[in-house]
């Protein structure tokens, strides 16, 4: 099957803090990019006995970036209860889901710029002790890139699409 959103992997390699936020961006990036061209109905289905939708994973990673971002590195409220759910209530609109990461991604940027270096240390203590920025941005790419593989195989389930 040819891939059809194949992308390559990010090539900065300007410093830690740099590098790393080049690739958290590029996986969140695969995760938007997966929803692209897609219906409603598409983006809502779950074809997995998870319950997991595309729409449901982003809604998830952007409960996400404001729990380790916004909550956990910069002191913010934290996110409600229900933030981290990978259930989209019929009612919530496609666009606004969408939305809502981006701004949650702008938010977490924001966090990263204003902590200035990898060893900024976390507001909230995780299991009792303080974590770096450098810990944080590594634990969110990797969740936006097991979230991203997850797509991945939604999309391709969907309708054919492949590639990172």
């Amino acid at each position: 099957m040819q891939e059809t959103q194949r992308e390559p992997v990010p090539r900065t390699d300007a410093g830690e803090l740099a590098t790393a936020i080049a690739f958290l961006s590029f996986q969140r990036h695969c995760v938007l990019k997966k929803a692209e061209g897609l219906t409603e109905e598409q983006l809502r289905r779950s074809l997995v006995p998870s319950g997991t939708s595309i729409l449901g994973l982003i809604r998830h990673l952007a409960g996400a970036e404001r729990f380790w971002f916004t909550h956990t590195v910069g002191g913010g409220d934290e996110p409600a209860d229900d933030a981290l759910s990978m259930t989209v209530p019929p009612g919530l609109a496609v666009a606004e889901v969408i939305e809502d990461y981006r701004a949650a991604i702008a938010a977490s940027d924001l966090v990263v710029e204003l902590g200035g270096s990898p060893e900024a240390l976390t507001v909230i203590p995780i299991d009792g002790r303080r974590k770096t920025l450098r810990w944080v941005i590594a634990h969110m790419a990797t969740e936006t890139a097991r979230h991203a593989g997850h797509a991945d195989i939604i999309r391709e389930q969907l309708d054919g699409a492949t590639g990172r």
